[in-house]
This record gives C-alpha cells, structure tokens and sequence, in this order.
C-alpha cells in the first residue's frame, strides 16, 4: 500500500529534503514563488528555500497561470504528471482553464533499462526470463511514467506484450505524496480561497486513485470486464489478458498486430472501411456508457486499433469510469430537453447532475441555459458538435458554481474523444444521429413492465421499512429527549471570518490605545524630569518614546501588508 502520512515532524521533513528542496525549486521556476511565502514553508524547510534563492529563476510572464502549473507538473515528473491527469477529469475540484491546461498532459518518458525490467519480472513471476519467454525484446514498444512494454513470446510461439513497472516508482511515488500532503494541509490553513477546495481531501483521493493504478491486477480485471461484455460481438476485439503472468506490477496480455486509428493514410492503403470503422467506433463508445454502464474513459487514438475486417480493438483499460442507471437516465433527460429546447426542465435536469454549495439564482442559471440551447440547437442538426455543446455545457455549470460528477465529466470527456476521432476518419458523421437509438431505448426502459415492477416494489419495501421502523425510532428520540440527551448543532456560515476580523480590529484598537498611553506617559516623565537623566532628559522618557515608534512602525507594516489603511 501506498504511504501517504502528514509531514508534522521535523525529522521527516529532512529525511525528505532533497525532494523537497527540488519541488519547491521548481515552484519558483515557474512564478509560484508568492505561493511559497504565503504557505510559511520557511519555518519547516528554511534551508530549502536559502539554498533555492540563488538560482536563476526563468522568466514565465508571458504563461498563464494553468499553463505553468502544467510545465512545473511535467518537470515534477510521474507523481505530478499523474497528479495533472487526474485533475483534468475533476472539474468538480479545479477551474476549467486548469482542466483543458491539465488534458494536455503528455505521459512519455524516457525508458528505464533492460536490466532493471528483467529483474522486476524475475522477481514478480518467481522464474528467470528464459523459463517463461522463448525471447523478450530489450527495446520496449512504449514508455510512460508508471511502466514501458516490452514484445516478448511465450515457449510456445505466442506473441505477447509485457507491462512492467518502473523500478523505485512507489518509493518516489511515496515521498511526492508525503510531501505533497504537507503543502496541501498548509494551503488549508493558510490560502481561504483554496480551502474551499479541500486541497487535503484532494491528495487522498489522489492516493487511492494512484494506488489502484498502480496495481496492474485492477488493469487486468478490467480488460476482462469489458471482453466479457463484447463476447457475442464480432465487431469489437479485447486483447487476452494472461492472468499466470500477470501481477501487481507486470501486466502481459496478447500482442495486437493492428493500425492506429489515427494512421489515416495507412488505412486507406490497406483498403479499410474508413465510415464502416467510425460507425463501430462510435457504436462501442456508446454500447459501454448507455447499455453497460462501465466504460473506457480514455478512448484517444493511441487506445484504439483497427484490425482486418474493420474490427475495432480496445487497449489500455488503466483508466475507466461507471455510471449507474439514475445517472444515465439523469443525462439522457438533459440532453433530450435540449434538444426539445425546454429550458426550466434543462436547467432542472442539470442541477441533477452536479453538486452545489448555494443553490443558484434559477432566473439567471435559466436564462443562461436559454442563451446555451440557442447558440447549439437553433441550426441543422448536422451541424451541432457534441463536444463543443458538452465543453460549453460544463462552462454554463462553472460560472454558476455547480460541480459535474467526476464519472458523468469522465463520460461527457469519453465522448467528446471519440467524436474527434470519429470526425476524422468521417467528415460527414453525426454524433448526436448515432446517439439517438441509444436515448430513445432508455427512455423507453423507464416505462417497461419489468421496469415498473420492479420500481414498485422497491418504493413498497422502503415504506414497509419506514413504517416498521419509525415507531421505534419515535420512541428513542422521546427518550433522548427525556434523559436530556438529545441535542442539536448549527453552524454559521462565515461566522470564522468576521470573529477574525473582529479580534483584529481589536488587536489593533489595543495596540493603538499602548502606543498612545506610552507617548503621553513618556512626555510627562520627560517634562517632570525623571531620574536618571540623559543630557538633561530622563532616560526613562527617552525608552518610552522608543517603545512608542517601535510599536507605530509595527502596527504601521502589519496594516500596509493587507493592502489597506
């Protein structure tokens, strides 16, 4: 398991200090020096930041600030770089620039050695290579931040392909997470606009999401899910997943001798199907998200082959997402009322997917959503770019604070890839045309006899339940009530932020009442002479004075800092 542990220790801090100090380096590299200040890191790693200080800092003016948040990631290296993916899915978590800044997030690096995989694998599958793999090929065919894949054949003469996990990655991966928990819990406490946010909260979901990548076992269960459900379908192809030599840290499944989707010309040499190949693309999309409900949630060009006989091959099952029956319902509702441009059920069924803080002003947010289905559905359907109405749909939630569940932003984004992808090989394809069938036959679901039945029953077992349990629950709430156990809580929004300003208020009050105490009670001991004197003055007045300016000059820096007098 990953350790993921808060930095409260001095000594952990330094166990860490050269990663840190790197982290914190780069930080200041690209603009965020303001970040680190604000953060205190000088009371836990002052001689980071001292050793940091001299170097040449590069200029970064002309980027925004989600672009160099994706330049310091891509330097950080795997844990960031992962760290950046996941965040672009989470619009419910950062603004949408950092999102679409986040998306381009490019998972290369350079291979490790062959040596160093030949012993993970040793290791892993309990036997020398030569015992397993008649060869293995020593360049691998990819390389990312996790793992490469390497080419190998069984003994018996299958072709197979060999995931293996970088060397010292979940110790690396260990001491970014340590560290980058330790930022997180200091912007909590020290930055009010991303405390928001959860910034903690963040990191340990990052954890466990990291976590589950990590174990390439989750990989394999995965591939296996998806075959299972395209079995009767002569149309898709999932690799095989071998299971004996598949761990949490080698994943071997069989090698797909395919073409890139994206390898147009390739394609047409071969004499494939171009809209045959779109039309099965498109229909495996939206097979796994309206029909199974659990789906590839990056479907870019690199994940999709196409085999002889135009047949669609999926690959790369690391990242997926799920979405249940209320949510495709919820969605497909949504969609359907914009497309009938009703937008008082648009903007209700919107509310239905996201999560809000406050619920927004609904005469704007409808009057938003009216502008949204005017500039989208009022011209030929022909025309309507799902992936625009969907980016467009996610700003419209955005600017009126709602945030998108991250499996239904997981789906909205699956979707939009593979429309890109599809708009390639076919100029002239419809998305929303091809996506119809699959709306229409879910609401069609919701009214099925099977359906009705069984929402009946369920409705009747939660009020036989209710009913039995209420009484008894009645009873216990009376007797709370009796012993005087029973208590309530509430809590005052904003409450923390005006006491603050209040004590400081007071503070200063307090500060300006000494200052002034000091002055007149110094002029009097200079005017009354009070030994022991200093070139005629007491000195004791003199001290007084000093005291006074110190305190001004203190409380004079402590105003100006907050930008106001």
């Amino acid at each position: 398991m990953l350790s993921i542990r808060k930095i409260g220790v001095i000594g952990r801090t330094y166990r860490n200090l050269n990663r840190y100090r790197q982290i914190l380096g780069v930080l200041i590299k690209y603009g965020f020096g303001d970040l680190i200040e604000t953060l205190k890191i000088e009371q836990y790693i002052e001689i980071g930041l001292q050793m940091i200080s001299k170097k040449r800092r590069e200029r970064v003016e002309k980027s925004s600030r989600a672009e160099r948040v994706r330049m310091a990631f891509e330097e950080l290296g795997p844990t960031y770089i992962k760290l950046g993916q996941i965040l672009s899915t989470r619009p419910d978590l950062v603004q949408i620039d950092f999102v679409r800044e986040l998306s381009k997030l490019q998972d290369e690096v350079p291979p490790f050695p062959f040596e160093d995989a030949r012993r993970i694998v040793e290791s892993e599958l309990g036997s020398p290579l030569e015992n397993i793999f008649a060869t293995f090929e020593e360049t691998p065919l990819a390389s990312a931040s996790i793992g490469q894949v390497h080419r190998a054949r069984y003994l018996d003469g299958e072709d197979v392909a060999v995931k293996v996990q970088r060397p010292g990655i979940r110790r690396l991966i260990d001491i970014d997470l340590e560290i980058m928990l330790h930022l997180a819990t200091l912007a909590e406490n020290h930055i009010e606009e991303l405390s928001f946010h959860q910034p903690v909260t963040i990191v340990e979901e990052f954890a466990k999401t990291l976590e589950r990548e990590l174990d390439y076992t989750i990989e394999a269960t995965n591939t296996e899910r998806v075959s299972r459900e395209f079995l009767q379908d002569t149309t898709v192809y999932i690799p095989k997943v071998y299971r004996e030599t598949t761990t949490s840290r080698v994943l071997t499944t069989e090698l797909v001798q395919g073409i890139k989707v994206s390898k147009l010309d390739l394609l047409d040499q071969e004499g494939y199907d171009r809209k045959m190949i779109t039309y099965r693309g498109a229909h495996v999309c939206l097979s796994q998200i309206f029909d199974q409900g659990f789906f590839h949630a990056d479907p870019h060009p690199g994940n999709i082959f196409v085999l002889p006989g135009n047949v669609i091959c999926l690959l790369d099952f690391g990242m997926v997402g799920s979405i249940d029956r209320n949510t495709r319902e919820n969605f497909v509702e949504l969609v359907d009322s914009i497309v009938r441009r009703d937008e008082t059920r648009a903007a209700n069924c919107l509310l239905r997917i996201t999560s809000w803080d406050e619920e927004p002003n609904m005469r704007a947010f409808e009057k938003d959503v009216a502008e949204f289905i005017g500039q989208h559905l009022y011209k030929p359907l022909k025309e309507i770019e799902l992936g625009k109405l969907l980016q467009h749909l996610l700003e419209l939630a955005a600017r009126h604070h709602l945030r998108i569940y991250p499996d239904i932003f997981l789906m909205m984004k699956a979707l939009s890839t593979v429309e890109g992808v599809a708009c390639r090989l076919d100029p002239d394809f419809d998305m929303l045309l091809h996506a119809e069938p699959f709306i229409k036959k879910i609401k069609l679901q919701r009214f099925s006899p099977e359906r009705l039945e069984s929402d009946v029953l369920s409705l009747t077992s939660q009020i036989f339940t209710f009913l039995k349990d209420f009484p008894k629950d009645l009873l216990e709430i009376t007797r709370l009530i009796r012993h005087r156990k029973l208590s309530f809580s509430h809590e005052l929004q904003g409450l923390d932020q005006m006491l603050s300003t209040h004590d400081q208020i007071s503070n200063r009050i307090s500060f300006s009442i000494i200052i002034a105490a000091l002055i007149i009670g110094s002029a009097l001991i200079v005017i009354s002479k009070t030994p022991p004197l200093f070139y005629g003055i007491s000195l004791i007045g003199i001290i007084g004075f000093l005291a006074a300016v110190i305190m001004g000059i203190w409380l004079l820096v402590a105003i100006l800092k907050k930008g106001r007098l």
